[in-house]
């Protein structure tokens, strides 16, 4: 219900971001057929559609932020485009990535147009708000970009590093996640929230961004093809790296892995050991402690549907694990 509800809210959007593109005069064959290619599995709803609710929950209506939302979806598509590069992704969710079917300097010029696409538009989209609002806005997105360049760089140097601790790990995703609590705030501030309701919205959104990394972190353990492809190319998911800082059961995980065939019983073996180790259960707990965290953060906002969802979302990260 919660993922349909951000869908139907990125839905203009999307359309808004397809038309835009296809309008522009791209003159390279390759390069019209990649970005074809893109809209054919682009499905990113998490930015725009959090971006919408911040901006409602501020007091805002959402049709009225039709062009911001949309240049956020264009910066969150660009650097989409580029974490493939970086994580070598030639494959996601059965469908070749732009970097497995065309290669690392088309993905790398699309990923480019996109930023700067989007870039530009939110610079249109804010050309008439007091000078002051502007600059804030645009200080938050030089914040948020180097925090999550930072976060990729830091990344790079953990591949190759197997003392790295899981506390150095989840400071990544810690960083990551402000690309998730600069789309909440902009929408805040856009929505013209009070001061409290833009505080508490930037605050929610770094938590929702937290943990939407950590629950994709658990759902990476079910799926063998991303197992084994970020053992390769990244690191192993986070309750994987502590259940590893046990020699015993990193033994019996990397054998388990780098098995030719690995069969579902394989893999059942594999989550029920995660599932019951301690430090795991740690890890959820404090997962635990940022749902109510966040949903502490929303009861700074006037009553509406968009607080009430943020509270369910929240409280969704938790399900099924």
């Amino acid at each position: 219900m919660l993922v349909k509800e951000l869908q139907e809210r990125s839905r203009k959007c999307h359309e808004f971001v397809k038309s835009s593109f296809l309008a522009e005069k791209i003159e390279c064959k390759e390069l019209q057929e990649a970005l074809k290619h893109y809209f054919s599995y682009w499905n990113d709803f998490t930015h725009p559609g959090l971006f919408s609710v911040a901006y409602e929950a501020a007091g805002g209506e959402p049709d009225e932020a039709l062009q911001p939302q949309a240049a956020i979806a264009m910066m969150a598509a660009g650097f989409d485009i580029h974490d493939d590069m970086i994580d070598k992704s030639a494959e996601k969710h059965d469908h070749q990535t732009v970097f497995g079917k065309f290669g690392p300097d088309v993905a790398l010029l699309l990923g480019n147009a996109f930023a700067i696409k989007g870039l530009t538009l939110l610079g249109q989209s804010i050309l008439n708000l007091p000078h002051g609002k502007a600059t804030e806005i645009l200080d938050i997105i030089k914040t948020c970009l180097f925090e999550v360049g930072n976060a990729h760089a830091i990344e790079l140097g953990l591949k190759s590093d197997a003392e790295t601790s899981t506390e150095r790990y989840l400071q990544v995703i810690h960083m990551k996640a402000a690309s998730i609590e600069a789309d909440m705030q902009i929408g805040a501030i856009l929505g013209k929230g009070t001061t409290k309701e833009i505080k508490a919205l930037k605050e929610c959104g770094r938590t929702l961004g937290l943990l939407t990394q950590l629950r994709e972190e658990f759902i990476d353990i079910f799926e063998v093809e991303e197992l084994r492809h970020r053992l390769r190319n990244e690191y192993p998911p986070i309750p994987l790296l502590y259940l590893m800082q046990d020699a015993k059961s990193k033994e019996t995980i990397v054998k388990t892995l780098t098995k030719k065939k690995m069969g579902n019983g394989d893999l059942d073996k594999l989550v029920d050991m995660v599932f019951k180790a301690e430090s795991v259960r740690e890890l959820r707990k404090r997962m635990k402690e940022l749902v109510d965290g966040s949903i502490q953060s929303t009861l700074k906002l006037r009553k509406s549907e968009s607080k009430h969802m943020l509270q369910e979302l929240a409280a969704s990260m938790l399900e099924d694990l």
